[in-house]
């Protein structure tokens, strides 16, 4: 059975930063199949890399200004993930893309085979607050069963 890993990201305390940690609470209620490891990034994208470990199927899950309407879920495979999103949303330190680039050229056995980002539009980035907006807040549930149809194949 191949391993997974899903990397929740965000900032809990600015505001739309904040919905992967929101995503990554959702999952804690979900029973997840054996072999998959949730674990959640508050700020850093580069301490993506320290969470690696061979698995087969990486899901990164974030937030994402990608230019469509507050609340979007979007799911993109590696290939589909702009190159935009090489610079970070917010505060992470580095993009999604530039850390798996930079961890195929450091650790290229620890990088999946298949990766994965459920990002959800986000509205709000600049506000220090631990509330979602609320098309953010309402997108939640749809980014938890993308996610879960990820698993599922």
């Amino acid at each position: 059975m191949p391993k997974t890993l899903i990397v929740c990201l965000g900032n809990a305390l600015a505001a739309d930063d904040g919905a992967g940690h929101a995503v990554y609470t959702a999952l804690e209620g979900v029973p997840l199949r054996d072999r998959v490891r949730l674990c959640f990034i508050g700020l850093g994208g580069i301490d993506l890399l320290d969470e690696l470990g061979g698995e087969d199927l990486l899901i990164v899950v974030d937030a994402v200004q990608l230019g469509a309407v507050a609340g979007t879920v979007h799911v993109l495979s590696w290939e589909q993930l702009p190159i935009q999103h090489l610079r970070p949303v917010s505060g992470h330190g580095i993009g999604i893309r530039e850390a798996i680039e930079v961890g195929r050229k450091l650790y290229p056995e620890r990088i999946p085979r298949e990766i994965f980002l459920v990002g959800i539009e986000g509205k709000c980035f600049d506000q220090l607050t631990e509330s979602l907006t609320r098309e953010v807040a309402e997108a939640i549930p749809s980014a938890v069963q993308s996610v879960v149809s990820l698993l599922e194949g």
